[in-house]
């Protein structure tokens, strides 16, 4: 699994939280760090060959960032990858997400055990 923070936003508690409790259920994770391109996202995950994609965004831009790297996943053989999105995420915004190809999205808040649950249940 690789855990990616986009775009320029600096707050990533959230992100080594659920990495963390990822890498406490079991999961090998990966993570990028602050401030990644959806390009060198992209190419860190086809190095690993992650079977879970999550990147987490709280600065707003997650619509701009998903579109291109939607973009990416397809051209770098990502598409079998479960792709997942968490921070602020608007309601009215996940419906366009999903669109995109975002198997699930979990806003702040949500328990990591939802998360987990749900990864494991894709993943197997």
């Amino acid at each position: 699994m690789l855990v990616a923070k986009a775009g320029l936003d600096g707050h990533d508690v959230g992100a080594k939280t659920v990495v963390r409790a990822m890498m406490d259920a079991g999961f090998d994770v990966t993570y990028t760090g602050l401030r990644k391109s959806p390009e060198e996202i992209a190419s860190q995950a086809r190095d690993l060959r992650a079977e879970v994609i999550g990147l987490s965004i709280l600065s707003g831009v997650h619509l701009a960032v998903c579109r291109r790297f939607a973009e990416l996943r397809k051209q770098t053989g990502l598409d079998d990858a479960l792709w997942v999105v968490g921070g602020v995420i608007p309601e009215k915004d996940r419906e366009a997400l999903t669109a995109l190809g975002v198997d699930a999205v979990f806003p702040v808040g949500t328990p990591l055990e939802d998360i987990i649950t749900f990864i494991r249940e894709k993943v197997q």
